[in-house]
């Protein structure tokens, strides 16, 4: 008989690992995995949930990672569900997504670093879902460890005896098989009767060329049988369980999944949209069934504009991003059409970071290369017969006479930074137009800034700056707090008189000038000279507030010209400036993609974060 199918539901935990950025947790992941022997060690190498290159390369976790496991306590065998969840700000939909699919969390600390900005929000997160908090002081083994200073930091935080907070080293595994053990004790059994329909929650999924749409489920009420005929409660999608298991961590194939059980379902689905993350798995059956409470639908922060270079690739772009999107519903696009880059899409993501990492997937894993536009914040538009409208792409700024008010996100940013850098770290956010709301110590040598701040501020090279003057020391995480009137307008370049639209953007009124001058001076060194002088201009409406002048290349008409005969030499200059005026009257700039590529990058677009 299958072990699995022997562990009853009441010896099931399913828990999560949430932290800041780098404070360990796909290290602890690995140690779990040893421990456990779910792996064995031929198999075991670092980050061994971070299956993308992208996640390995860079050291962050990009992706939420479901592992089942079985550990022994107390002479009973558990089976035990573990999500591995990111910690950059830009993915925190991910970690949202595997808290509502879980009964506890590991709040997991570095020892050097202490609490910061990222652990604070997860952990109210959990809280809010009333999970179960495990706090867990990790790196102790290092010699810049001050582990009882964060152990205290940590369980005042949350209230707790130090006691109950435990020390471990991922690294070496010293206290990991303890925190499995409390693991064990504090989360609680899953909730759900066995006996009653079907209800899972689908808190991710994925696309297999073979099985089709492949869901990530944690089964809440009922059992899940390979071969059930199954249907979506909200979208009302029919499909059948081609293939049922559990993550260990690769799929692992099983007869059912039953009540609290977490793994995935294949269903066979070709349409990428025909399965949505947070819908309610249940029987194909007459009658209607209450769907689960799932979690809120991340809402898209930052938008742009995605092209490939060879407009021949355009429908191999709307494939990609539609199986990207099965995966990561934070990403969002729609058609659109530039007159300077031809056919694309304006995307919309959660951050600067997600936006990268969304272009390196559809470079690397489908084989694109592609253009991104300058980045834009979603605004209200507010006209002047009272029509509320939101603007996401500067292509569609309307005539200014007919808007009464633009209003713009504004953001609540809380920063984490150690007491020798309010200074600088505080005039950074000063200067970004940001407004001082709160400042806690956590320690006597930490505190915690809030600033309000417009999201725009924040895209290009924000999170580098922040880093630069705390010395690498400051982390942030930031919430939506409303939007705010504010004084902006639409900038224009134009090369030769015409306008190019992928360039354009919107802007603080005040800054267009400045905005203006940088833009052009950067489109004037990738523009390739012509054999007539091109002039690029930087406009808000008819007002041209900067302009650079790309030279003409030119020929030497004098070369055989002899002796002193002037007036033939004037004649020539006089017909070579004639046949210049007239290439210029009637020639067509055409502006390599290389040059878009370039200004885009340097302004801001292809920023790194890790």
């Amino acid at each position: 008989m299958d072990i699995e199918r022997e562990i009853p539901q009441s010896r099931t935990r399913n828990f999560c690992i949430i932290a800041h950025i780098d404070h360990g947790k796909s290290t602890l992941a690995d140690r779990m995995l040893e421990l456990t022997a779910t792996l064995q060690a031929r198999e075991m190498r670092e980050q061994v949930l971070d299956s993308m290159d992208l996640e390995r390369e860079r050291g962050i976790t990009i992706k939420a990672h479901p592992v089942h496991m079985t550990h022994e306590f107390a002479g009973d065998i558990y089976a035990m569900n573990l999500i591995d969840t990111p910690g950059h700000v830009d993915f925190s939909y991910e970690v949202s997504r595997s808290l509502a699919a879980c009964d506890g969390a590991v709040l997991l600390v570095d020892a050097t670093q202490g609490m910061e900005a990222q652990t604070l929000a997860n952990a109210y997160a959990a809280t809010e879902l009333d999970l179960a908090i495990i706090p867990v002081v990790n790196k102790i083994e290092l010699p810049t460890a001050r582990t009882e200073e964060v152990v205290k930091e940590l369980s005042e935080f949350l209230g707790v005896v130090e006691s109950e907070v435990l020390c471990v080293s991922a690294k070496s595994g010293v206290g990991v098989r303890q925190l499995l053990d409390r693991v064990v004790e504090v989360t609680p059994a899953p909730v759900g009767d066995p006996e009653s329909e079907l209800r899972a929650l689908v808190f991710d999924s994925t696309y297999d060329q073979h099985l089709g749409v492949v869901a990530y489920v944690r089964v809440v009420d009922g059992s899940l049988f390979k071969g059930d005929r199954l249907r979506l409660v909200q979208a009302g999608t029919r499909a059948e369980a081609v293939e049922v298991g559990v993550f260990v961590p690769t799929r692992k194939q099983q007869a059912m999944l039953k009540t609290g059980d977490v793994g995935f379902v294949a269903t066979g689905l070709k349409d990428a949209h025909d399965w949505p993350v947070g819908d309610t798995v249940t029987m194909d059956r007459d009658g209607s069934l209450e769907p689960l409470p799932g979690y809120r639908s991340p809402k898209p922060l930052v938008f742009a504009g995605l092209y490939a270079t060879d407009p021949e690739d355009y429908p191999d772009l709307r494939d990609a991003l539609a199986r990207l999107r099965l995966s990561d519903p934070a990403l969002s696009f729609q058609p659109e059409k530039s007159a300077a880059l031809g056919f694309g899409f304006r995307a919309g993501f959660l951050g600067v970071l997600h936006m990268d990492i969304v272009r390196e997937r559809l470079e690397r894993e489908f084989g694109l290369e592609l253009v991104i536009t300058t980045p834009q914040v979603e605004y209200e538009l507010e006209y002047r017969d009272a029509t509320v409208t939101v603007l996401d792409s500067p292509g569609e700024f309307p005539e200014p006479s007919t808007i009464a008010e633009i209003r713009e996100p504004w953001m609540r940013l809380s920063v984490v930074t150690p007491t020798d850098y309010i200074g600088s770290v505080s005039e950074l956010l000063s200067n970004r137009r940001g407004e001082h709301h709160k400042l806690e110590h956590l320690e006597p040598t930490r505190v915690l800034i809030e600033y309000d701040m417009p999201l725009a501020e924040m895209l290009s090279g924000f999170f580098d700056s922040l880093k630069s003057v705390s010395r690498g020391y400051a982390s942030m995480d930031y919430g939506f707090l409303g939007y705010r009137a504010a004084d902006l307008t639409k900038l224009d370049i134009r090369v030769n008189g015409q306008p190019v639209d992928a360039l354009s953007t919107i802007v603080m009124r005040d800054r267009a000038a400045a905005i203006g001058r940088n833009l052009a001076l950067r489109l004037k060194r990738e523009i390739p000279r012509q054999l007539y002088e091109v002039a690029v201009q930087a406009a808000v409406g008819s007002r041209i507030v900067a302009r650079e002048t790309v030279r003409p290349l030119r020929k030497d008409v004098l070369a055989k010209c002899y002796g002193r005969d002037v007036s033939r030499k004037k004649k020539l200059i006089e017909s070579q400036k004639e046949g210049k005026r007239r290439m210029k009257r009637v020639g067509q700039v055409d502006i390599p993609q290389e040059a878009f590529s370039a200004v885009l990058e340097m302004n801001g677009v292809g920023t790194r974060q890790n």
